[in-house]
C-alpha cells in the first residue's frame, strides 16, 4: 500500500470494515434471491457478480489515501457503485419493461 506510514496504518483499519460491508450487501441479495421468482433470481445473482467485481476493484486499490477519503465513513458507497454500473442499469431497465420480474 502507498502513502506515509500514518495514511497506510489507518487506511489498513479502514480495509476490512469496507469488505465486510460488501459481505454484507451480498448477503442481503442473496437472502431476497431466495425468496424470487427464477428470472427475478438471476437479475439478483447478475448484481452479486457486479458486486463481487466492484469488491475486487477497490480491495485491490493500493493508495492508502482512497481507503481514507472514499471509505472511512462507510454510507452507501456499495450501493452507489452498483447503481453507477451500467450493467445494473441494463437490469434495472429490463425490470421497468417487464414489471413481472420485480417480484417474488
Amino acid at each position: 500500500m502507498t502513502g506515509t506510514p500514518s495514511q497506510i496504518e489507518w487506511a489498513e483499519q479502514i480495509k476490512p470494515r469496507v469488505g465486510a460491508e460488501f459481505d454484507r450487501v451480498a448477503r442481503a441479495l442473496e437472502d431476497q434471491a431466495r425468496l424470487q421468482t427464477e428470472q427475478a433470481r438471476a437479475d439478483t445473482c447478475a448484481v452479486i457478480e457486479i458486486l463481487k467485481e466492484k469488491r475486487v476493484e477497490v480491495m485491490a486499490n493500493d493508495f492508502a489515501g482512497y481507503f481514507i477519503r472514499d471509505w472511512q465513513e462507510l454510507t452507501d458507497q456499495v450501493r452507489q457503485m452498483i447503481w453507477r454500473d451500467p450493467r445494473y442499469q441494463a437490469i434495472r431497465a429490463g425490470r421497468l419493461t417487464n414489471p413481472i420480474r420485480t417480484n417474488t
